[in-house]
């Protein structure tokens, strides 16, 4: 949908209130009485039959009768009124309404029509956007718009509020302002039928009145649009998100409550991760979270100095420091010298810094600006415990001077800590009031400064260059195809044993040797043929776990301990089950495992983001919750990465040191080239690696198990994350016989796509940036290169080089508005590669991507200097117009008929 029907939403010129009323406790008085004392600027317009006048407001009978067409609506009537109000508000031009009933989805009208899908009918007819149903409606502080049924008004402010939940909203406006803290807007999203959290994230990732945003999520219905929108947002500023449901009882309650669709909690953890958010456990952390954003600037580094007057508090700020992962500043020499003129001579000499229970107003702040000066930290904690011999008010309005000037104040984040209650709390209240970040206890405010960490940390991460796959690693998806298409034909649900290792054997994955036998003979046989040792196992349908019926035998050395073996397994399957269907016997290599770590590997289908992939270690019993890391494909090599980094941080996987075990590269080779298969498969539904065998560099899957399922309907939106797409690879021979690759650009390329930069000319350079540019930082470069498919696409010219490496030649890239409307592009070609159709070829294949894509104009701009770029562009069917006042040439292409 449209971000330019938001407009509406977030700046309404004017407002009316449909069921208005002069009954107390009514939604339709709460709401009035809001609006009046938000201090809103435009036409408030009652609209009721009832009354001549609402709190004093000259109030009008029906819709019909209202003077103007009213940029908002907010609809206070009961649920069985609301289709009727929405039409008959969308017929008269309304833009945008928010609707308060709840229980719509679960409601008929007398002829028997769903009351919510009705009134989306008539929303979407005319174009008409809805905030709701069951919202508590939104205050947008800034405005003194409080179009909401709160108990009370939101400060103005930078930090955006997002909530499934009004019952949340109400309690952290409650918090929020006898902390003094503000918002940019405040919005209750209600049961989230038409406006969602893609769509607002979108707004306010652009938003510039709003510095941080955060999310209170029961349950997501969009997958690729929340992540997209969400990615691109957090690149710019921090979004936390508190998301319900992490039990298995509270994810039902959180599905009632908004009538979403439930998923794993695990995999919505994998999924904020993935698109850089950081996920806040409950309203105490986000609370801390709230106070740290409003108060504070991003941070350089990760190092915390504690300055204290009392040794416990710092203890155990250290200890929540150091056990959540954090790095404590060390202090210099200089640093120290400084702090021994000052302290006693009984002072920790280290950090923490223990500066005496006896320590007043100005020991603190000498020993705040000495820390603050030195290069030593990036944040200072400063603690206080209730003294005799100190005032904390005092101490507290000395420090906070001290940092309102301070020229370090943008570089070293201050955090306080008062401890006690009735002693602290004005000094909480003084710090509050001069912006300063504050917490009741210091676990509280180490918590909130590892969230920056966190924050920082994941977000370098996602710009990391990936490490490309080593060329030798085979990836055969057209055989894998076929042989899961063989199975379909044969209305096989479960793959055996030895057809799944032929499919992943195409993806270059290591696999035991695995024959099977129809009976104990046969077993025998293939058993001497392939060397012993031999482990043998039973292939039954009836049979759910081959260990319920001890049906794995291992370390069988001749064929007669196999048909030994055989036999005594069929016995024990037809005692428990005497109608079990035996298939036969799967007979295997035995892999060597002195030395080696047994892991387990899968891969589900989550109902909200579709594919997940499962690491942790082995065993039958697993609650992929609780002992799994999880991750969202498409995976590279650096995903990978921080996907064993997590199983290991959280000892969802266990390195055992042992002398071959875990080998961090072959293991993110492993987990990639199963990304590969589950992108290129669809008829996998579900995949089990358990266990795999880990010996160093090489990795073995003992035994496979893949469930398949027919090709999704929806096969292109099966996957959350828009993978590489590999269809749009094209080659190309330019005017002098040169071969080249045009596809789209991959994170991988970042090196040598820095490289294409530095080679073009000033003079390319000059018409590429608009002006002098000096060179790419590597941000800058992620940015350009990790891009996300779905909503943007850039494509890059390579050609072998002598060496038989690849090297850029050009690129080209377009941005696009989230409504697809319009894309607006920018090209660059290497300076000795210029004249050769490159350029030609870059442009036609985006118009192609463009036209494919629905999108329906197509823009550029170059400067009067670069003739040949709008001459290229005009026999192209672009329409060139000239601005003498910018001195720029636009170029313009409607690619879709008006």
């Amino acid at each position: 949908m449209s971000q330019r029907t938001l407009h509406a939403l977030f700046k309404p010129n004017s407002v009316a209130i449909i069921g208005a009323s002069n009954g107390k406790n009514r939604a339709g008085n709460v709401v009035m009485r809001n609006l009046l004392s938000g201090g809103f600027s435009g036409p408030i317009m009652p609209v009721t039959p009832k009354y001549n006048a609402v709190m004093g407001v000259l109030a009008y009978p029906s819709i019909d009768a209202l003077p103007l067409k009213p940029d908002l609506a907010i609809v206070c009537t009961a649920a069985i009124r609301v289709p009727q109000i929405i039409e008959r508000l969308a017929q008269f031009g309304c833009k945008t309404a928010i609707i308060n009933a709840s229980g719509m989805a679960t409601q008929t009208d007398d002829e028997g029509n769903n009351l919510l899908l009705l009134t989306q009918q008539h929303a979407k007819r005319y174009g008409m956007r809805l905030l709701g149903p069951n919202s508590l409606g939104m205050m947008l502080p800034n405005l003194g718009l409080n179009a909401s049924l709160a108990h009370t008004s939101a400060l103005p402010g930078k930090i955006a509020f997002v909530s499934q939940s009004a019952a949340i909203c109400t309690t952290v406006l409650d918090w929020a302002n006898n902390k003094g803290i503000g918002f940019s807007s405040f919005i209750s999203l209600g049961d989230a039928t038409d406006i969602d959290f893609d769509e607002l994230l979108d707004y306010l990732g652009r938003d510039s009145r709003t510095t941080a945003i955060l999310l209170y999520v029961d349950s997501i219905n969009e997958k690729r649009h929340f992540l997209s929108a969400a990615r691109a947002a957090a690149r710019n500023k921090p979004i936390l998100v508190i998301k319900s449901g992490r039990s298995l009882e509270g994810n039902t309650a959180a599905r009632l409550h908004t009538g979403g669709i439930g998923g794993n909690d695990a995999v919505y953890e994998a999924a904020f991760r993935r698109a850089g958010m950081l996920r806040v456990n409950d309203l105490v952390e986000l609370f801390a979270a709230v106070e740290t954003l409003a108060h504070s600037t991003p941070l350089q580094g990760e190092r915390l100095a504690i300055l204290t007057n009392g040794g416990g508090p710092a203890v155990l700020a250290l200890d929540q420091l150091i056990l959540g992962g954090g790095k404590a500043a060390v202090l210099d020499s200089e640093s120290i010298n400084a702090l021994d003129e000052i302290l006693p001579n009984t002072w920790s000499g280290q950090n923490p810094v223990d500066i005496g229970g006896d320590a007043d107003a100005e020991r603190y702040t000498k020993c705040l600006d000495i820390l603050m000066k030195a290069d030593i930290a990036d944040a200072i904690l400063v603690l206080h415990s209730p003294s005799a011999l100190g005032c904390g008010i005092e101490i507290a309005d000395s420090i906070a001077s001290l940092i309102a000037t301070h020229p370090q104040r943008n570089r070293v984040n201050v955090l306080t800590n008062w401890s006690g209650e009735d002693s602290a709390y004005r000094a909480r209240k003084l710090f509050n009031k001069a912006g300063i970040p504050t917490y009741r206890t210091p676990e509280g405010a180490v918590g909130a400064f590892m969230h920056m960490v966190e924050y920082r940390r994941n977000q370098k991460l996602l710009q990391e260059v990936p490490q490309s796959i080593p060329d030798n690693i085979p990836t055969d998806a057209l055989l894998a195809r076929k042989l899961l298409t063989e199975a379909l034909s044969k209305n096989k649900k479960v793959l055996e044993t030895h057809e799944s290792s032929a499919i992943l054997k195409a993806y270059g994955l290591n696999t035991i040797e695995t024959h099977f036998s129809n009976n104990a003979e046969q077993a025998a046989e293939i058993a001497d043929r392939i060397g012993y040792p031999v482990a043998l196992k039973v292939q039954s349908p009836d049979i759910h776990y081959k260990s319920d019926v001890q049906g794995v035998v291992l370390n069988l050395s001749s064929g007669s301990e196999v048909l030994q073996a055989a036999n005594a397994i069929i016995n024990r399957v037809h005692s428990i089950n005497e109608s079990a269907t035996i298939e036969g016997m799967i007979v295997q290599k035995m892999a060597l495992t002195a030395g080696a770590q047994e892991i387990r590997v899968a891969v589900m289908n989550d109902p909200v983001f579709g594919p997940a992939i499962l690491l942790g270690e082995g065993g039958s019993e697993w609650n992929p919750t609780t002992d799994a890391a999880v991750a969202l494909p498409p995976l590279n090599m650096t995903l990978a990465r921080y996907m064993v980094i997590q199983a290991l941080k959280t000892h969802k996987l266990k390195d055992r040191h042992l002398p071959l075990g875990l080998n961090m590269n072959a293991l993110c080779v492993m987990l990639t080239q199963i990304s590969h298969l589950i992108i290129d498969c669809p008829e996998i539904a579900a995949l089990d690696l358990n266990p795999v065998l880990c010996a160093g560099e090489q990795i073995t899957l003992l035994d496979v198990n893949i469930q398949l399922q027919e090709c999704p309907a929806d096969n292109a939106n099966r996957l959350a994350i828009c993978p590489y797409p590999k269809e749009l690879e094209q080659r190309a021979t330019l005017k002098n016989g040169l071969e080249i690759m045009l596809r789209p650009i991959l994170p991988e390329d970042e090196p040598k796509h820095l490289a294409f930069d530095n080679s073009l000319s000033d003079e390319d350079r000059y018409k590429r940036y608009f002006g002098v540019r000096s060179k790419m930082t590597h941000e800058e470069m992620a940015v350009l290169t990790q891009i996300d498919y779905a909503r943007e696409m850039a494509f890059i010219a390579t050609a072998k080089a002598e060496d038989g490496d690849d090297i850029t030649l050009g690129a080209i890239r377009a941005s696009i508005d989230p409504d697809n409307t319009e894309a607006e592009f920018a090209m660059a070609v290497r300076s000795d590669h210029q004249g050769l159709g490159l350029g030609k070829l870059l442009l036609e294949k985006l118009i192609a991507y463009y036209k494919t894509n629905d999108t329906q104009v197509l823009t550029g701009f170059t400067m009067f200097e670069n003739r040949n770029m709008a001459s290229l562009a005009k026999s192209l069917g672009f329409s060139v117009t000239f601005d003498m006042e910018e001195h720029l040439i636009k170029m313009d292409m409607q690619l879709k008929p008006d």
